[in-house]
């Protein structure tokens, strides 16, 4: 995987910092909530970890909040312009862009996907009851929901129950483009 851009990863690691200290967290007590070693957690607060989407996750769910209230920017202004936010990209290029998210806890994410010819991303299962929506804008995306793949043409259009394992994938001979609406089951304690 390669480098997001420096600024969402020095934006997550002052979150995660300001998010654990006023949780009046230690470092160590965070790093075993969230599954993570101390070291990992410690070069996310100091912005020098790539930490993979599952990570963010996991660091998010242990703080009590869901991936985009960590990651967006805060505030409660009634309308926000949003700069795209390019949180994941493979070596072969592939990209994932966090468009804007709901100020709403688990609330819709608007994402925007390009998956180069032959690459996926495999995806953790999110928190009971969540969906996707997915509109396939180019190419073919490659569902494989629980090991049974399905393939959408550009034009088509998909619920996911996403509280499961699933994953995206690009055809070998070429790229597929997509956006998801993400809403977000209940986090259990």
């Amino acid at each position: 995987m390669s480098t997001p851009p420096m600024n969402f990863i020095e934006r997550l690691g002052r979150e995660v910092r300001r998010r654990r200290q006023e949780a009046s967290l230690t470092v160590q007590e965070l790093a075993e909530g969230a599954g993570l070693s101390r070291r990992m957690l410690t070069q996310i607060e100091q912005g020098t970890a790539n930490p993979s989407l599952v990570t963010v996750d996991k660091i998010a769910r242990a703080l009590g909040v869901d991936f985009a209230t960590l990651t967006g920017p805060s505030g409660s202004d009634p309308l926000h312009v949003s700069e795209p936010v390019e949180v994941w990209r493979s070596p072969a290029g592939s990209s994932a862009l966090l468009r804007v998210a709901s100020a709403r806890r688990g609330g819709p994410e608007l994402w925007e996907w390009t998956l180069r010819p032959g690459d996926r991303y495999q995806a953790q299962p999110d928190p009971r009851g969540s969906e996707e929506l997915i509109l396939v804008t180019a190419g073919t995306l490659i569902l494989d929901v629980e090991g049974r793949p399905v393939s959408l043409a550009a034009g088509a259009s998909v619920r996911l129950a996403s509280d499961r394992p699933y994953g995206y994938a690009a055809p070998e001979d070429g790229a597929a483009s997509f956006v998801r609406v993400v809403e977000l089951g209940r986090y259990q304690a």
